[in-house]
């Protein structure tokens, strides 16, 4: 296996590519069983939106990983425009979704700030290293994809579980 080469990461991507949208699909679940409860709170509907980009950025960039046969420049262009757009869009959602009363500073910090800036960092960084040949490539995206799913996941908890306390 190697760093540069997209087919050597098919698996990968085609597996977190599945659990991204199984879990896209479980977030719409949980945001229509409580909808009303979301829409009681100012910041919750930014931060279901934060989620699905969460899941959607997951999905996206692990298919541009599958693409069969695409020149390596196109692939490392393409994860450094999602990284930078996509995430600059999370951030600014983020930012005008803004802090709920039962979270601190540094429960902001580290379950809805630090997601995003590993994922889309993480995959902004494994295009230009796979652009420049050198640096890790695509080993970046495994970070990059946790993150995003992970941040997912603690948010779709939150709009699930914890919004019923």
């Amino acid at each position: 296996m190697t760093a540069y080469s997209a087919a050597d990461w098919t698996g990968f991507a085609a597996t977190a590519a599945t659990a991204a949208a199984t879990l896209a699909g479980l977030l719409f679940v949980a945001v229509s069983i409580n909808l009303q409860r979301i829409l009681q709170y100012p910041n919750l509907p930014g931060r279901a939106g934060e989620t699905l980009i969460f899941f959607a950025f997951a999905l996206i960039v692990t298919l541009l990983v599958i693409v069969p046969g695409q020149p390596r420049p196109v692939l490392a262009w393409e994860l450094v425009a999602a990284g930078l757009l996509i995430g600059a869009t999370a951030l600014l959602i983020d930012l005008k979704s803004g802090q709920s009363s039962e979270e601190s500073r540094a429960g902001r910090l580290a379950t809805r700030i630090t997601p995003i800036l590993v994922s889309f960092g993480g995959v902004t960084v494994a295009g230009i290293t796979l652009l420049a040949g050198g640096g890790g490539g695509l080993y970046w995206l495994v970070p990059g994809v946790l993150a995003a799913i992970v941040g997912g996941l603690g948010n779709t908890w939150v709009l699930l579980v914890e919004i019923l306390r």
